[in-house]
């Protein structure tokens, strides 16, 4: 299928823009709560909890980092400043490579986050009250055929197929 197709199905585009929109909305939400109801952006949420990770208790290089996060290095930068000043990360030359750095919990930011798992798993709790185990666990399925879809994406003409119409969701 190509972006001009005119056999499109109306129907399947309305409900992708509705899927979509319903995500933008949710992403929203979540950082709406997550300042409101724990302080911190979702951002500074997700650095201090990928580093806090047993099998990160030496650090992530900063490259690693912003790609475990799908972030900006700009982005997040910016939320590492922040973190340092709150003495919660450092960044530290990497023992390899002196010109790479790599961004450690400290203590403080380890405490901080030992603190505030408590409500975090309030939080997930609470939002996620309506869920049954199975339809978690497949939304989280869901999700990461999602995001690998997302990473597959190519509006280069020519690369677009017509297998949205006749795919059938695998399980993993």
């Amino acid at each position: 299928m190509t972006i001009s197709d005119s056999s499109y199905d109306q129907s399947v585009s309305s409900i992708h823009n509705r899927l979509f929109f319903r995500l933008f909305q949710a992403g929203n939400m979540l950082d709406r709560q997550a300042i409101n109801a724990l302080g911190m952006t979702t951002v500074q949420w997700s650095v201090l909890g990928a580093l806090s990770r047993p099998q990160v208790a030496a650090g992530m290089s900063f490259s690693d980092l912003a790609d475990y996060l799908v972030v900006s290095r700009q982005s997040l930068d910016g939320v590492l400043k922040r973190l340092e000043r709150e003495e919660h990360v450092v960044r530290v030359a990497d023992t390899v490579d002196r010109r790479a750095k790599n961004v450690v919990l400290t203590d403080k930011g380890r405490e901080f986050w030992e603190n505030m798992e408590p409500k975090i798993y309030e939080f997930y709790r609470q939002a996620l009250s309506n869920f049954r185990f199975d339809d978690k666990v497949s939304l989280v399925h869901f999700l990461n055929q999602l995001n690998a879809g997302m990473a597959n994406v190519s509006l280069e003409e020519g690369n677009a197929t017509n297998s949205d119409r006749s795919a059938t969701p695998t399980r993993e």
